[in-house]
């Protein structure tokens, strides 16, 4: 792991403060994990800093279309939380049985790893909003699952099916994952809805 320079500040808790250092050093790591989808225009594959940054933004632009009464600051902070874990288990493919079977154990092994980087009080609230997002049992969460669900679908309908026509992927898959969206949010659902079908009619997925 690479080591913080040292630091010289008065009224600084050295050991806080470089727990702090080696945290944010470590998560640098997630620029260089590749997604399977591209870019918007197609010019490159993603990586996970780029899609964690997009989704903070895009829960801030789509705030009106959550629950009344969610806290879009918690959704933010778990967007940008929680694919630090692909640092160590790497992105998992949303389609990809093989891989999925192995998600849990392998991401768990790295929010353990991981955020106990941080301060204890921080990494305490770090892997409780990782947690929270992964069971999907508040409104926060459930909305952040729906912004990163249709994070993806929108990339592959701009780059002409993308991953679904690159690895075979069905409609009635996709339905199937548009099904957390709508639990997260009923408007980007149904738009989620109509984006499957325009991309059906348009020959995206495998028949």
């Amino acid at each position: 792991m690479t080591e913080p320079a040292p630091v010289f500040a008065g009224g600084v808790d050295h050991e806080r403060l470089t727990s702090q250092l080696r945290f944010i050093l470590e998560t640098d790591k997630l620029k260089r994990i590749l997604r399977r989808n591209l870019l918007i225009d197609g010019s490159r594959r993603e990586n996970d800093a780029e899609h964690s940054w997009h989704l903070a933004l895009s829960a801030r632009v789509f705030a009106e279309y959550a629950p009344e009464g969610t806290d879009i600051d918690r959704v933010v902070e778990m967007l940008v939380l929680h694919d630090i874990v692909e640092i160590d288990a790497g992105d998992t493919f949303v389609y990809d049985a093989h891989e999925a079977g192995s998600q849990d154990e392998r991401e768990r092994a790295a929010a353990d790893r991981i955020y106990a980087l941080l301060p204890e009080d921080q990494a305490a609230h770090a892997r409780a909003l990782w947690d929270e997002f992964e069971a999907r049992a508040t409104p926060e969460a459930r909305f952040a699952k729906a912004v990163d669900r249709l994070a993806p679908m929108l990339a592959n309908w701009h780059t002409e099916g993308g991953t679904w026509v690159r690895f075979g992927v069905t409609r009635d898959q996709v339905l199937e994952k548009v099904k957390i969206i709508a639990e997260g949010s009923e408007a980007l659902g149904s738009y989620a809805v109509a984006l499957v079908e325009d991309a059906d009619r348009r020959g995206y997925f495998r028949r």
